[in-house]
């Protein structure tokens, strides 16, 4: 008997092992995430340029992704002061460079005395430098003219951290309880694929299209109608300016916003990332916070208000170094508590990025040494964006079949075009031939959300101004061809 089951055992050992972890038995929740902005096409157009280095013959010799707001892979060059400042504080020995500024070297040494052992290389508390949050709170008292707390701010990994975070603490229920979040379509799809992940309900509300992507509380009020009737919607998230979509909210519809918030009872989630990006003339960025605190009670003191910022965007592009805030306003300070834990558990944000956020909260000075040249490095990127967002619309709008909405703000366009061809997904076979044809990498409108029976692609404004012009050229002149072939 011994002998037998010896033998059955080591049998048994002798079989392969089958996996433990396994696309049947992971967690459904993350089957169910789509990040279209490094999706399929991404995926693609990565392989495409492993071929041309190994010499494959394309119709095209270099592929230049469109897809994503990543300012520093499409050529624009880093803020000296802000390079300048992580540069001392991760080398101090650069403090004797004699060639580098006054300011610069001040700005470090009062970085990493803020520091645990005067090391960018120690971990910072939870919610970031102490001195880095009080830097934000002064920059937003500046920008909105109302007082700011620094217990209020939590520095984040890049905004997305943040959402995410906040998404964490409004997340609970199931079934008909569960909570639902209102997101505008088209969105950017870190809210959808965060919601799939957290099994919270995702309730659409449409931006208008006709009116330059317009939100009309009218129509926050029909999709809360219908939320309501299978989830329990408690947050409203707004992107302001619009990405993918490039509008500027006026005064006016926040104020809309903020008094629809407070007669639903939902928490406002203001993603505010692209303020410094404003093109359009006429169009001005008001801050959620701005707005709610002057329109005074019952709803400066009531409406929950958590807004996010980055480094990644306005005329900074630092997307790598992932640096962000998030305020929080009229939080149950017990929740803030809790928002406070759930931060200390990834321990801190990356110190150079919160270093890069405190050169930006707080920026040279009219005097100093650093100032002049970062006023002119900072003009020069945000008038070049300006230009470059007007020659978008122009290109495509005389493109026949193509509209394009003006880019009020942001860093991205959101063309639509007419039809259906004949795939069964449309924008994603458009978005694959236009990359094997010219190199070009955009994104489908269907991983945005778009209003059913339109089509839609995205495509950042950053390449330099010179190959913007190419790109537009070459898509508009694909755009005829594809329309000849397949309408």
């Amino acid at each position: 008997m011994a002998a037998a089951a010896a033998a059955a055992a080591a049998g048994s050992a002798g079989a392969r092992r089958g996996p433990v972890l396994t696309p049947e038995c992971m967690n459904p929740a993350i089957r169910r995430v789509e990040y279209a902005v490094r999706g399929p096409i991404v995926i693609r157009a990565t392989e495409i340029e492993q071929e041309l280095r190994k010499g494959v013959p394309k119709p095209f010799t270099e592929v230049i992704k469109a897809n994503i707001g990543d300012a520093h892979a499409m050529g624009q060059q880093p803020i000296t002061f802000l390079r300048q400042v992580t540069a001392l504080c991760l080398c101090p020995e650069l403090m004797k460079d004699e060639s580098l500024p006054s300011d610069v070297k001040e700005r470090a040494q009062r970085l990493l005395e803020a520091c645990g052992g005067h090391s960018a290389g120690a971990y910072s508390a939870s919610p970031g430098l102490q001195m880095v949050r009080e830097s934000v709170a002064r920059y937003i008292e500046r920008r909105d003219g109302v007082p700011a707390n620094a217990d209020d701010i939590f520095l984040s990994t890049g905004a997305s951290d943040g959402i995410v975070n906040m998404l964490k603490l409004l997340v609970c229920g199931s079934g008909a309880s569960r909570t639902g979040v209102l997101i505008p379509i088209p969105q950017y799809p870190l809210y959808s694929a965060a919601l799939a992940e957290l099994e919270a309900a995702q309730v659409n509300y449409y931006l208008a299209e006709e009116r330059c992507w317009a939100l009309d509380v009218a129509e926050l009020r029909r999709a809360l109608a219908e939320g309501r009737r299978r989830c329990n919607p408690r947050a409203l998230c707004i992107i302001n300016p619009g990405n993918p979509t490039g509008q500027v909210q006026s005064r006016e519809c926040i104020e809309q916003v903020i008094k629809f918030a407070y007669e639903e009872k939902l928490f406002l989630l203001a993603d505010e990332v692209y303020q410094d990006n404003i093109y359009a003339e006429g169009s001005a960025f008001h801050s959620f916070k701005k707005v709610l605190m002057e329109l005074g009670p019952p709803y400066a003191d009531s409406v929950e208000l958590a807004s996010f910022h980055s480094i990644s965007k306005g005329f900074m592009g630092e997307c790598g170094l992932r640096g962000g805030y998030m305020e929080v306003v009229n939080l149950h300070p017990e929740v803030k508590a809790e928002l406070s834990k759930l931060v200390s558990v990834r321990l801190c944000p990356p110190v150079p990025g919160q270093m890069i956020l405190d050169t930006i909260m707080d920026p040279p000075k009219p005097g100093e040494p650093s100032y002049e040249r970062f006023q002119a490095e900072k003009e020069a990127v945000l008038s070049a964006l300006a230009e470059k967002a007007r020659m978008t619309e122009e290109i495509f709008n005389r493109t026949p079949g193509i509209h394009c909405n003006p880019v009020q703000g942001a860093m991205y366009s959101f063309p639509a075009r007419p039809g259906r061809c004949q795939t069964g997904a449309p924008d994603m076979f458009f978005c694959m031939r236009l990359l094997e044809e010219t190199g070009i990498c955009v994104v489908p409108g269907s991983g945005f959300g778009q209003k059913e029976g339109t089509y839609h692609f995205r495509m950042t404004i950053l390449p330099p101004t010179e190959k913007l012009k190419i790109l537009l050229e070459k898509l508009s002149s694909f755009y005829t061809k594809f329309v000849q072939e397949f309408s």
